[in-house]
């Protein structure tokens, strides 16, 4: 494959990992491992830059599904068209659009793996849910194919079968858990919705699952350049800032300055994050807790 002009593969690619480690995949300079449990079975994607060109190579059973979708899960697929007329309508979103050019948005076609990760992610801290997504991919994970000593992420079946309170020692409460339980009886259907549009309706539908899990899932599962996160407790007010100047906002006015971007809303917020843009803070930060102790 060949990727476009100042095509950046390590910012592409590195928001399919859980930051430091991931159990199901590793990111290197210029490589990328990553374990799946595709339609065809178990899997795993090496992906690599060479000289100018992305070289995909499927191991096991499902290595020829994760191969051939290997140009979306690199953010190839990521359609561009009209944004750069959107981005130029603000000075800053203008700025980080050319800097960031070679950034693109992946595309997995799996929407259970993230789905489990968005879940824990809930009103806990990002090392919390990370904590406890790394335990549970060690608890149910199988050893995936290839020679990276990967696990293949967690079977929903399994995860189904297990009572919730069996969670508790991975720092996760009932809350949480009940809603990764309702999703994993239902991940087969999941997983067959033909859109982003219609996985968040059918990911929405379930008790716990709100607008931001949705968001977090379609992102990255369907490459959805428009999904807000709508509920996240640092976006309004980054948005806000970003560009109004204001330092706190709420969710109706991030998505009302968010609005002329409509089409690639996501794609703004997630230019603010990789150009270090936040809203000032004040008042200490959120404690890092544990439910295993409770």
């Amino acid at each position: 494959m060949t990727p476009p002009e100042r095509y950046h593969f390590g910012a592409s690619v590195r928001p399919l990992l859980v930051p430091k480690h991931d159990p199901c995949g590793v990111l290197g300079d210029s490589e990328i491992w990553l374990s799946a449990r595709t339609p065809d079975g178990p899997a795993a994607l090496h992906l690599a830059r060479t000289a100018g060109e992305l070289v995909a190579t499927g191991h096991g059973p499902g290595g020829a599904w994760m191969a051939d979708r290997a140009d979306a899960i690199a953010g190839l697929r990521d359609d561009l068209t009209g944004f750069p007329e959107l981005a130029a309508r603000n000075p800053l979103v203008a700025r980080l659009a050319r800097t960031f050019a070679g950034v693109r948005l992946p595309s997995t076609g799996l929407v259970f793996p993230r789905l489990l990760r968005a879940i824990l992610e809930q009103k806990v801290t990002g090392k919390e849910a990370h904590r406890s997504y790394r335990a549970i991919c060690r608890h149910f994970g199988e050893p995936a194919p290839g020679p990276a000593g990967l696990v293949l992420p967690p079977d929903p079946a399994a995860i189904a079968a297990t009572p919730y309170w069996a969670f508790h020692p991975f720092g996760v409460e009932q809350r949480r858990t009940q809603a990764l339980l309702r999703a994993a009886v239902v991940a087969e259907r999941l997983e067959r919705c033909a859109d982003a549009a219609e996985a968040t309706a059918r990911m929405t539908a379930l008790p716990g699952i709100g607008p931001w899990t949705a968001a977090e899932v379609v992102r990255h599962a369907y490459g959805d350049p428009d999904a807000v996160s709508v509920g996240d407790f640092h976006i309004p007010n980054t948005v806000a800032w970003a560009l109004a100047g204001e330092t706190r906002g709420t969710d109706e006015r991030m998505l009302e300055l968010l609005e002329p971007f409509r089409g690639h809303r996501g794609r703004v917020c997630d230019l603010f994050a990789l150009g270090g843009i936040g809203a000032p803070k004040f008042g200490p930060r959120m404690p890092i807790r544990s439910f295993a102790r409770f």
